[in-house]
């Protein structure tokens, strides 16, 4: 599996030739890829689906934008054709499993503001959108983990990736951040202690790439 980051939460996600692009929001670049077979969005906040980037990839690619129902009404209204895979779904892209888990956003302040898929991605990689949920009984190979965002704290993101227990861990929804904290502070913190615990962190930035 390759795996390159464009910024933020948004992922080029390459294995047995399939291409599927994750989370492409306003606090990206516009990915200028070609041979997309998918689009996933784990919410329909702007940081992880602008309609605008959607339309783009669709308008030079023939992909699946598969999503949750909530917000397949909001891309539908956009004109956007939708595939929703609602938690414990399966579905099938040229041969790449895609599965969903949990329901709901993390919450903010006070409710949950909306709801949230997260999805394991060719049984190895798992991104879990604005929120932390449990995986029981899946084994994860790598975890795009959330370093940053209104809903969390580091300790937060240590103690979920503990729990997973991934062979590599990799930084994602940090473009809030100034360079300075995302590439140090980071690695300091959650890196060094996520491999004191055995498991491996990759500290990828934009326009980096993993292959495992």
């Amino acid at each position: 599996m390759k795996i390159t980051k464009f910024g933020h939460s948004c992922l080029l996600v390459e294995e047995a030739g399939v291409r599927i692009i994750t989370d492409p929001g306003v606090w990206n670049p516009t990915p200028d890829v070609d041979g997309v077979d998918a689009i996933l969005i784990t919410h329909e906040h702007q940081d992880h689906c602008d309609v605008e980037q959607i339309k783009a990839l669709l308008s030079k690619n023939t992909a699946r934008v598969i999503t949750h129902e909530a917000v397949g009404k909001v891309l539908s209204a956009a004109g956007i054709t939708v595939e929703t895979i609602e938690p414990g779904q399966s579905l099938d892209v040229r041969g790449v499993s895609i599965q969903s888990f949990g329901t709901e956003h993390a919450v903010i302040y006070g409710t949950s503001p909306c709801r949230n898929a997260g999805y394991f991605i060719g049984g190895a990689l798992y991104v879990p959108g604005d929120a932390l949920h449990d995986l029981p009984g899946v084994p994860v190979a790598m975890l795009a983990l959330p370093t940053g965002g209104p809903w969390m704290k580091l300790a937060d993101a240590i103690d979920y990736a503990k729990k997973v227990k991934p062979a590599l861990v990799f930084p994602i929804h940090d473009a809030m951040y100034i360079d300075e904290f995302v590439r140090t502070t980071v690695p300091r913190w959650v890196g060094e202690t996520l491999v004191a615990d055995g498991i491996e962190f990759h500290d990828l930035a934009p326009g980096g790439v993993i292959e495992r």
